[in-house]
């Protein structure tokens, strides 16, 4: 039985038969058993199970130590059988392996002939003649090495691939924000714009007041002075009520009171928006929280808020939801990227009709526009790397894919339906029971 591999060694394999190859010298076919038991007790073969049988340099059998001791143990053997020819006893079906063979090849081999239990080693040839002996052990052994070490390089290639997917999720995040950069910028400028007009009003207000405060303090000076003649006190203080009252409004306080409550209402806006871009920014991978569905929408909502206003109509149907431990940065993120695809589909304007509900096992989400659908044979392929419908430079084609793998890690699944110029529904089903193992 031969084993022979016409390739020549996979230079993917860290070792080749060589290593394992043991040079001991073989058996004549017509050797006697008597030099087949002197030849086990020299050196040479001191760490083999048993020793190859050639004729003209090719392999023909193997004798093992076991089949010599069977003999030998039995009464009168060394003289019933020492002169006999080791052919009458030989395993005329030994392993035969070419040397050039792949080692994972071999040990395949190898291990699927092998005969239980072991007591042979396997004959090693190199175009077709007689090489050497290999150990089974031995060969088994390195194999399990080069598996150990290939699951080392595994294990390091897929946590160099989760960092890679880590910074492909950011990377499409940042990509999303920065798509949002224009109507958030307008949407803080707004607030921000008479947040500053009202401190310009403030300015204005506050100059008669500025104006007339020396001469206020000039004139408690005064009338805290004894000798101060009491007329021309008088006099004053009818000068600076005229000119007060030319100066100062006498609904300043309610003037100013207004201001304040528009300037503290505008800061409060910036604010909000602030704080929900920091949370799309947020690329701590590992925070995980209880959270709210609905809370995550709403935030989504506020950054898409500029382009969802330009003729769209959303329309929120949001029903009381149990609290789940998820990412919210990435649950964010993935509700931006639909609602932002949603105001895409709508160019000229349309509805988004917004859902939530939950029962006992699973809590739902369902996004649905009016918006100009998605054609089958793209419908398959829209949670695909890379796919995109957009023109060159307006998708990476990632959006939908780092969805689709944020809903799975979550332990969920999204489902799209579409139907051309009628729109799309997307539908968003997460476990209830989320563990804390989320990532």
């Amino acid at each position: 039985m031969c084993f022979c591999d016409e390739e020549l060694i996979d230079v993917s394999e860290d070792f080749s038969l060589k290593k394992i190859l043991r040079e001991v010298r073989p058996l004549d076919i017509h050797d006697t058993i008597d030099q087949v038991a002197d030849a086990f007790l020299h050196p040479e073969f001191e760490h083999v199970l048993s020793i190859a049988v050639i004729q003209e340099q090719r392999p023909v059998g193997i004798i093992t130590r076991h089949r010599l001791n069977q003999m030998f143990l039995k009464r009168f053997g060394r003289e019933l059988y020492g002169q006999r020819p080791v052919s009458d006893f030989m395993d005329n079906t030994p392993l035969v392996v070419d040397l050039h063979a792949a080692p994972s090849k071999a040990a395949a081999y190898v291990t699927q002939h092998m005969k239980l239990p072991l007591s042979a080693d396997f004959i090693l040839i190199e175009q077709g003649t007689y090489r050497g002996l290999g150990a089974v052990l031995d060969l088994l052994g390195a194999m399990e090495q080069q598996v150990s070490r290939t699951a080392r390089d595994l294990s390091k290639a897929l946590r160099s691939l989760r960092n890679s997917q880590a910074q492909l999720v950011q990377s499409e995040k940042m990509a999303a924000l920065g798509q949002m950069v224009a109507g958030v910028a307008h949407e803080i400028n707004t607030p921000l714009g008479y947040v500053r007009n009202n401190v310009e009003m403030l300015h204005e207000l506050c100059q008669g007041p500025l104006l007339l405060m020396p001469r206020y303090e000039d004139l408690m000076q005064r009338m805290l002075d004894p000798e101060a003649n009491p007329d021309e006190l008088a006099a004053e203080i009818d000068d600076l009520f005229q000119q007060r009252s030319g100066l100062i409004s006498e609904s300043l306080p309610d003037d100013l009171l207004s201001l304040k409550e528009d300037t503290l209402y505008g800061m409060e806006q910036i604010s909000e928006l602030v704080l929900s871009l920091k949370d799309f920014s947020r690329m701590d991978q590992a925070f995980v929280d209880n959270v709210d569905l609905n809370s995550c929408l709403e935030n989504s909502l506020l950054i898409a808020r500029n382009a969802l206003k330009y003729g769209i109509e959303v329309i929120k149907d949001l029903n009381p939801l149990p609290r789940m431990r998820m990412i919210p940065s990435q649950i964010n993120q993935v509700l931006l990227n639909l609602l932002t695809n949603a105001a895409q589909a709508m160019p000229q304007g349309g509805k988004i009709l917004i859902r939530t509900w939950s029962d006992e096992t699973n809590t739902y989400l369902s996004i649905q526009d009016s918006g100009c659908g998605i054609d089958a044979a793209h419908l398959k392929k829209i949670f695909d790397p890379f796919f995109t419908t957009k023109p060159v430079g307006q998708g990476t084609g990632l959006g939908l894919s780092i969805s689709y793998q944020i809903i799975q890690q979550h332990r969920g699944r999204i489902q799209v339906a579409s139907r051309p110029s009628v729109g799309t529904r997307f539908l968003i089903t997460l476990p209830c029971h989320l563990q804390q193992a989320v990532a």
